[in-house]
C-alpha cells in the first residue's frame, strides 16, 4: 500500500504516519526497485492501535514501551489512568479558579491581576500546574527569528545583484570581464536560493512533530 492509501484506511495524516515511522513506532518495508515505502496490513493495524491510544492521550513513550513488551496493555492503561486522574484534578482546580474569577465579577479593565497571580503562584508552590505560556509562544518566536535572519540575508543578496547589474549596464565590457561579472551576479542568486531552502527546512524543523490527535483524527 502507498501512504495515501494508508492515510485513507487509518484516518490519520501523512505527516503523522511519517512522524511515527521516524519515532520507530512503525517499520514499513522498502521497494527494492525504487526505494519507496510499502505499507502492509500489519502497518495499518499498528497505526490503528497507535491512533486508538493517542486518542486516549497516551504518550508516545508509553506506546513504545507497550510495543517493546516493557509493559502489558493492562499495566500501561492502569498507569495512564493514574496520569489522567491527576490531569482531571488539575483541570478541576483550574475550573474552580475560573469560577472564583467569575464570581468576583467586574470587567477586564478592573481585573485585579496581581492578586490573582499571587494566588496562582501560591497554588503552584503547592504542586498545581497552570498553562506554560512561555512554552506555547516558543515556536512562534523561533519562526520569527528565522524569518528575520533570512529576510536580511535576502535583502543583501538582492542589493548586491542590483549593483552588479547596474555595473554591467553602465559600461560596455569585454567578454572576460562580462563573464566575471555574471559569476558575481550568479553567486548571490545561488546564495538566495540556499537561504530560501534553509528557511523552508527550518520551518519544517520548528513544526516537526505530531499533529494534534483530537483535531486531526
Amino acid at each position: 500500500m502507498k501512504i495515501n492509501e494508508v492515510e485513507q484506511a487509518v484516518g490519520i495524516t501523512k505527516k503523522n504516519i511519517r512522524f511515527y515511522e521516524q519515532e520507530g513506532l512503525i517499520h514499513p518495508a522498502r521497494n527494492l526497485e525504487n526505494g519507496y515505502r510499502v505499507y502492509g496490513e500489519q502497518d495499518v493495524e499498528e497505526l490503528k492501535r497507535i491512533k486508538l491510544l493517542r486518542k486516549l492521550n497516551m504518550p508516545l513513550e508509553e506506546i513504545r514501551n507497550l510495543q517493546n513488551g516493557g509493559l502489558t496493555l493492562s499495566d500501561g492503561l492502569r498507569r495512564h489512568l493514574v496520569v489522567l486522574e491527576r490531569e482531571r484534578e488539575r483541570l478541576d482546580q483550574i475550573c474552580r479558579f475560573c469560577d472564583h474569577l467569575a464570581e468576583d465579577g467586574g470587567q477586564m479593565n478592573t481585573l485585579a491581576a496581581s492578586r490573582y497571580l499571587a494566588e496562582m503562584e501560591q497554588m503552584e508552590q503547592e504542586g498545581m500546574r497552570f498553562m506554560n505560556v512561555k512554552q506555547m509562544d516558543q515556536r512562534k518566536r523561533k519562526w520569527r527569528g528565522a524569518l528575520l535572519g533570512a529576510g536580511m540575508a535576502l535583502v543583501f543578496c538582492v542589493w548586491f545583484m542590483a549593483l552588479m547589474v547596474v555595473a554591467i549596464m553602465e559600461e560596455p565590457l569585454k567578454m572576460p570581464e562580462l563573464l566575471l561579472l555574471l559569476v558575481f551576479v550568479a553567486a548571490p542568486v545561488v546564495v538566495a536560493i540556499c537561504i530560501v531552502y534553509a528557511l523552508l527546512e527550518r520551518r519544517k524543523e520548528i513544526q516537526k512533530g505530531e499533529e494534534d490527535a483530537a483535531s486531526k483524527y
